[in-house]
Protein backbone atom coordinates (compact mmCIF):
# COMPACT_ATOMS: atom_id res chain seq x y z
CA UNK A 1 0.00 0.00 0.00
CA UNK A 2 1.16 3.52 -1.40
CA UNK A 3 1.46 6.03 1.51
CA UNK A 4 -0.08 9.81 0.88
CA UNK A 5 1.42 12.79 2.66
CA UNK A 6 -0.81 15.65 3.21
CA UNK A 7 1.01 19.02 3.46
CA UNK A 8 -0.91 21.03 5.04
CA UNK A 9 0.22 25.06 5.72
CA UNK A 10 -0.33 26.05 9.66
CA UNK A 11 0.68 29.72 11.03
CA UNK A 12 3.86 29.77 11.99
CA UNK A 13 2.66 31.51 15.54
CA UNK A 14 0.34 28.37 16.01
CA UNK A 15 2.90 25.98 16.60
CA UNK A 16 4.74 28.22 18.56
CA UNK A 17 4.54 28.95 22.59
CA UNK A 18 4.07 32.31 23.50
CA UNK A 19 4.94 33.72 27.23
CA UNK A 20 4.20 36.96 28.21
CA UNK A 21 6.87 39.08 29.65
CA UNK A 22 6.09 40.78 33.02
CA UNK A 23 9.10 43.88 33.91
CA UNK A 24 10.52 44.41 37.23
CA UNK A 25 11.17 47.72 38.49
CA UNK A 26 14.92 47.06 38.18
CA UNK A 27 14.46 46.36 34.69
CA UNK A 28 12.02 48.94 34.14
CA UNK A 29 14.62 51.44 35.51
CA UNK A 30 17.92 49.94 33.54
CA UNK A 31 15.85 50.23 30.58
CA UNK A 32 15.13 53.91 31.59
CA UNK A 33 18.90 54.37 32.30
CA UNK A 34 20.33 52.71 28.79
CA UNK A 35 17.54 54.86 27.21
CA UNK A 36 19.25 57.84 28.81
CA UNK A 37 22.59 57.08 28.31
CA UNK A 38 21.95 56.53 24.78
CA UNK A 39 20.04 59.21 24.27
CA UNK A 40 22.22 61.96 26.03
CA UNK A 41 26.18 60.21 24.45
CA UNK A 42 25.06 58.51 20.75
CA UNK A 43 22.75 59.27 17.74
CA UNK A 44 19.28 58.69 17.06
CA UNK A 45 19.88 56.16 14.81
CA UNK A 46 21.81 53.82 17.40
CA UNK A 47 19.30 54.01 19.89
CA UNK A 48 16.62 53.18 16.97
CA UNK A 49 19.11 50.33 16.72
CA UNK A 50 18.85 49.94 20.32
CA UNK A 51 15.38 49.49 20.38
CA UNK A 52 15.04 46.71 17.49
CA UNK A 53 17.90 44.93 18.81
CA UNK A 54 15.98 44.49 21.96
CA UNK A 55 12.39 43.80 20.42
CA UNK A 56 13.92 41.20 18.54
CA UNK A 57 15.65 39.56 21.41
CA UNK A 58 12.55 40.39 23.72
CA UNK A 59 10.34 38.20 20.67
CA UNK A 60 12.95 35.90 20.73
CA UNK A 61 12.50 35.03 24.76
CA UNK A 62 8.50 35.09 24.48
CA UNK A 63 8.70 32.31 22.01
CA UNK A 64 11.46 30.10 23.74
CA UNK A 65 12.64 31.41 26.91
CA UNK A 66 14.58 28.15 27.29
CA UNK A 67 16.58 29.36 24.24
CA UNK A 68 18.83 31.00 26.42
CA UNK A 69 21.62 29.91 29.70
CA UNK A 70 20.17 29.42 32.66
CA UNK A 71 22.62 30.44 35.58
CA UNK A 72 21.17 29.24 38.59
CA UNK A 73 18.92 25.87 38.23
CA UNK A 74 17.61 26.17 41.75
CA UNK A 75 15.91 29.83 40.81
CA UNK A 76 15.85 29.02 36.96
CA UNK A 77 17.28 32.46 36.57
CA UNK A 78 18.54 32.60 32.95
CA UNK A 79 20.55 34.82 30.96
CA UNK A 80 20.32 35.94 27.42
CA UNK A 81 23.34 38.40 25.96
CA UNK A 82 22.02 41.23 24.28
CA UNK A 83 25.37 42.91 23.40
CA UNK A 84 28.37 42.97 24.84
CA UNK A 85 27.76 46.10 26.71
CA UNK A 86 23.93 44.67 27.91
CA UNK A 87 22.78 41.57 29.51
CA UNK A 88 19.09 40.27 30.18
CA UNK A 89 18.28 38.46 32.96
CA UNK A 90 15.03 36.75 33.73
CA UNK A 91 12.93 33.73 35.38
CA UNK A 92 10.65 31.99 34.01
CA UNK A 93 7.24 31.37 36.25
CA UNK A 94 4.37 28.91 34.74
CA UNK A 95 3.53 31.16 31.67
CA UNK A 96 5.47 34.27 32.49
CA UNK A 97 9.17 35.24 31.57
CA UNK A 98 10.09 38.02 34.54
CA UNK A 99 12.19 40.43 33.20
CA UNK A 100 14.74 40.44 36.51
CA UNK A 101 17.59 42.54 35.09
CA UNK A 102 18.67 44.79 32.21
CA UNK A 103 22.82 44.51 33.43
CA UNK A 104 25.43 46.59 32.09
CA UNK A 105 27.92 43.82 31.36
CA UNK A 106 30.73 46.84 32.60
CA UNK A 107 29.86 46.66 35.71
CA UNK A 108 31.55 45.31 38.84
CA UNK A 109 29.85 41.90 39.05
CA UNK A 110 29.09 42.08 42.74
CA UNK A 111 26.42 44.67 41.48
CA UNK A 112 25.04 41.78 39.71
CA UNK A 113 24.70 39.59 42.74
CA UNK A 114 23.11 42.30 44.15
CA UNK A 115 20.17 42.64 41.85
CA UNK A 116 19.62 38.92 41.98
CA UNK A 117 19.47 38.35 45.18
Amino acid sequence: MKEKFIRTKLPVRFMESIYKIIWSDEALKNLKEIINYLENNWTEKELKQFAKQLDKRLNSIERNPYLFQKINPSTNLRRSVLSKQTSIFYQIVDTNVRLITLFDNRQNPEQLTRKLA
